[in-house]
């Protein structure tokens, strides 16, 4: 392998000016400069960009771990982290962690091994109860819908005002009989419970009972399990004017589910989701949808992070993002 050294000897410098060239230092003289970069070129050396960052302490390189890379969402989040990564001069690696605790622990277990600088996660499996495992020797940011009190920046969503919003734009095109569709409510914090209680309070706000049976729960947040989910719940007597989807692919499956039972949008049924990703617009109809400022959020995390980095110190910073309602055709009043 060729050297510093031997690029020195070869041009007929010192390896200090070698260094300098390569570094892009100033008070080279420009003949000098050429001359080095000629040897560098003749030789072909190649810097080890590996053993120069171990040196410096910085990779340049931040991780970001998320449930599904096959999602639009997290599709759009990853390309607006990269964006806002690009303007720190941060590298994004992105790896899947298929909505597993183990995965995010696993995650956070190997970033310091890849040599990131640090790493957004955004979390489904952890829980408050695994807080511990986020006090770790380098800076993290905790992206998504779980509410951690723990050591670590979090930037979240705004998921109960957003999905009381969503519900309460439903009732005020008319909707009465308004049903929920998301994931099974356990004693877990997660985005399903976070966004039925947001369902609930709506309710309240206009003095309308919650119907259990109102409950539509799908095994996964996939386009079949929605469909099916929406399909069987119809085809077994189950008549609502509304439906509030827990994001909007769940809402896509779902919209296909009623027109297989034969229900229209939005003459027979209304229907609203969150997130607002790109393709809500173009679907037919067009979906309602709760935005959640989604390149804010990826700029605040980035942000957050790359201070982290440079070494700011502080107190956890929560941050909620804002958002905002969309209303397309899914909730359209028909003549």
């Amino acid at each position: 392998m060729v050297t510093i050294n031997d690029i020195a000897k070869a041009a007929g410098v010192s390896p200090m000016t070698v260094s300098n060239v390569i570094n892009d230092r100033p008070h080279v003289k420009d003949s000098t400069r050429v001359k080095v970069l000629q040897t560098i070129t003749d030789l072909d050396y190649r810097v080890n960009v590996a053993a120069r960052n171990l040196r410096r302490g910085r990779t340049h390189t931040i991780g970001l771990a998320v449930p599904e890379v096959d999602r639009p969402y997290f599709g759009q989040l990853a390309a607006a982290v990269i964006e806002h990564g690009t303007r720190h001069g941060l590298h994004v690696v992105i790896e899947q962690t298929g909505r597993s605790k183990e995965n995010e622990l696993n995650a956070l277990a190997l970033s310091r091994v890849r040599m990131y600088d640090g790493l957004i996660l955004s979390t489904v499996g952890l829980g408050e109860a695994d807080v511990d495992t986020l006090r770790v020797d380098f800076p993290v940011i905790i992206l998504g819908e779980r509410i951690f009190k723990g050591p670590v920046d979090h930037v979240a969503m705004p998921n109960i005002e957003g999905a009381r919003a969503a519900v309460n734009h439903l009732i005020d095109r008319g909707c009465r009989r308004i049903a929920a569709l998301h994931g099974p409510l356990g004693s877990d914090v997660d985005v399903s419970s976070l966004r039925h209680e947001g369902y609930r309070c709506a309710l309240r706000d206009h003095g309308l009972d919650e119907d259990p049976a109102l409950t539509i729960v799908v095994e996964d947040f996939s386009l079949r399990s929605a469909a099916k989910a929406v399909h069987e719940a119809v085809a077994g007597g189950l008549r609502f004017d509304g439906l509030f989807c827990v994001t909007d692919y769940v809402a896509l499956g779902a919209m296909r589910g009623l027109a297989d039972a034969g229900l229209s949008v939005p003459g027979d049924v209304k229907v609203i989701g969150f997130d607002d990703v790109d393709s809500s617009e173009f679907l037919t109809p067009s979906l309602s949808s709760v935005n959640p400022s989604h390149d804010l959020m990826a700029g605040k995390a980035v942000d957050l992070l790359a201070a982290r980095i440079a070494g700011e110190s502080g107190d956890p910073v929560e941050f909620v993002s804002p958002f905002t309602l969309v209303e397309r055709e899914s909730t359209a009043v028909v003549a």
